[in-house]
């Protein structure tokens, strides 16, 4: 019968266990990201330094660690689980992978605020005169909201049709 015929095969939706497995594994390395970032930011105000001299190191160790997340982002997003299996890569999976990195990772990077809101006003106090460390934290919100999310999902295997 030509009526019951589908005009187009209605996609496969993502399992709930591969979708507890990429919220996991894109939480986990943005957490992993700010938590890094932000320990290395107390261990280095701790040094003494004046804030032009400690920003340098700052970009240097965020550009290291961007690079590692990206690369631990691209190998996860195409690393078998046991129980789940494979991510493949479809609207769903991929909206999760956005969501997920806003609404669950994000608070994560408070903490980074915090600190680099305290560094904004060294030896100006109670004005702000380190902008830099403002937009510091700016990027890596924007690189752990966007581009460690979009290496993630740029590298799900494709799906099998």
């Amino acid at each position: 019968m030509v009526d019951h015929v589908p005009l187009e095969p209605d996609l496969p939706r993502p399992r709930l266990p591969a979708l507890t497995l990429l919220v996991g594994r894109i939480t986990t390395i943005k957490l992993t990201y700010w938590a890094s970032l932000t320990a290395w930011e107390l261990a280095l105000g701790l040094t003494g330094w004046p804030y032009a001299d400690r920003l340098p190191v700052s970009v240097a160790v965020a550009a290291i660690a961007t690079a590692l997340a990206c690369i631990w982002a691209a190998y996860s997003a195409r690393a078998l689980d046991r129980r789940a299996g494979g991510l493949e890569r479809s609207i769903p999976t991929v909206a999760t992978t956005f969501i997920a990195a806003t609404v669950v990772a994000s608070p994560a990077s408070l903490p980074l605020l915090i600190v680099e809101r305290q560094h904004s006003v060294e030896g100006c106090a109670p004005a702000v005169c380190h902008w830099e460390a403002i937009w510091y934290w700016v990027a890596t919100v924007a690189i752990g909201t966007i581009l460690i999310p979009l290496v993630f999902a740029a590298r799900m295997r494709p799906a099998a049709r």
